[in-house]
């Protein structure tokens, strides 16, 4: 799909549904919409993490989370984070949700719904959305983010802390 074909729905700072735009006008106009991640963990507690293509329009060559994507129009966050899932790795795993933020400028306007699993599953990367990936410990994301975090997407950061705060609870 293009800008102009891929639809989204428009949101209130509450998340419901007061519309819907293109892709392109939702990200010129800096409309509230909906995204998810996904984290993927292996048994050995490292977490795959995606370097974006560089043909991307947010972000292009940073590390991200495992998977994400927008939430179509008419489309629940389950339902996007199993097909970006699928789409972006192709794999599938059951998911859990983990914890959701706020729409704002570090995630680009998105409300954002964060899922986890653990998958043992090949992954194979869909070249047109990641030009690379691999799983990272999380002291080697740590230290990495600490070294230079701009090579990391803001979402990324957000949750990535906002995980390690739930994991020292």
């Amino acid at each position: 799909m293009d800008d102009e074909t891929e639809i989204f729905d428009l949101v209130d700072e509450e998340d419901r549904v007061i519309g819907c735009a293109s892709r392109r006008e939702v990200h010129q106009k800096k409309l509230m919409h909906r995204s998810v991640h996904v984290f993927v963990f292996n048994s050995s507690d490292e977490l795959f993490l995606q370097k974006r293509a560089e043909s991307k329009d947010e972000c292009p060559g940073y590390w991200d989370t495992s998977s994400s994507g927008h939430v179509d129009s008419g489309e629940d966050y389950a339902t996007a984070a199993n097909r970006e899932l699928k789409e972006e790795l192709c794999i599938s795993e059951p998911l859990t949700f983990v914890m959701k933020l706020k729409a704002g400028p570090e995630t680009y306007w998105e409300h954002v719904w964060c899922y986890r699993c653990v998958s043992e599953k090949k992954i194979i990367i869909n070249r047109d959305e990641i030009s690379e990936g691999r799983f990272w410990s999380a002291e080697e994301i740590d230290v990495a983010i600490e070294n230079n975090r701009y090579q990391f997407t803001p979402t990324f950061l957000s949750l990535w802390s906002h995980l390690r705060n739930i994991q020292e609870e």
